[in-house]
């Protein structure tokens, strides 16, 4: 728990990390690109909602047991697909700031390390480019393969119940793989490698994860959840990760 806690806080110092002298400007695209991709998220959850929530209602149900089932079910099934369309718009949104969340990173250690600042490397940042959006491809192909399982287990009568608490931290640990991929990546760490570390600290990583996802689903703070996790991701493993 001590660890969960710990792993947490530190997306709360990448908040703070995004606003200091020398980081700040290179927060600015990523967060751009992240505000545009959640406010047509948040547009079309509010539109589709409740469509989409009688679709996943099992059809043999009958009308009298429905109406009483509804009270139980009901937020289940919207947590679910709260978090199916949130994470699914914060893969989009990392896939296209992949470039930046590197050079982002990359002046939160030279902050963190004290030193002054560099100008924004754009030469290295476009010859990184394809192996960025290449670990991008991979982190979400290792998401489908453990997705798959889960969203069967949604339609499973009874079973379907526990399935939200599964995608939550299915959730949290994707989340800190897909943000400490940006640290780890500037010292030459594949993802597999990177795997590894993490599930050697996994209460933090799922700490951290935890705390990116609560975040991820609070409007308007949302806007800023990818530079800050970022940050907080590069804060963390500087600390507690990098020896291992």
């Amino acid at each position: 728990m001590q660890d969960l806690f710990k792993g947490a806080r530190y997306l709360f110092r990448g908040f703070s990390l995004i606003h200091q002298k020398g980081i700040r400007r290179f927060a600015y695209i990523p967060m751009a690109i992240n505000s545009l991709l959640f406010s047509f998220a948040i547009w079309l959850g509010i539109s589709k909602f409740d469509q989409w929530i009688n679709n996943m209602m099992p059809g043999w149900i009958p009308e009298w047991l429905l109406g009483w089932l509804m009270w139980i079910i009901w937020p289940l099934f919207a947590a679910l697909l709260i978090l199916i369309v949130f994470f699914t718009f914060s893969i989009i949104a990392n896939f296209l700031a992949a470039p930046f969340n590197g050079v982002l990173a990359e002046a939160v250690e030279t902050k963190l390390a004290g030193q002054p600042p560099s100008s924004m490397p754009w030469q290295k940042m476009v010859k990184d480019t394809p192996s960025l959006l290449w670990n991008e491809v991979r982190k979400i192909g290792y998401f489908l393969l453990w997705m798959m399982p889960l969203f069967i287990l949604s339609w499973v009568p009874v079973v379907n119940i526990v399935t939200p608490i599964l995608w939550i931290l299915f959730s949290s640990w994707m989340l800190a793989l897909d943000y400490h991929d940006y640290p780890m990546g500037n010292h030459d760490l594949k993802f597999p490698q990177q795997r590894a570390i993490l599930k050697q600290k996994r209460p933090l990583a799922i700490g951290f994860g935890l705390a990116t996802l609560g975040a991820t689903l609070i409007p308007f703070i949302n806007f800023l959840v990818i530079p800050a996790a970022v940050a907080g991701a590069t804060a963390l493993y500087l600390e507690q990760l990098r020896d291992n």
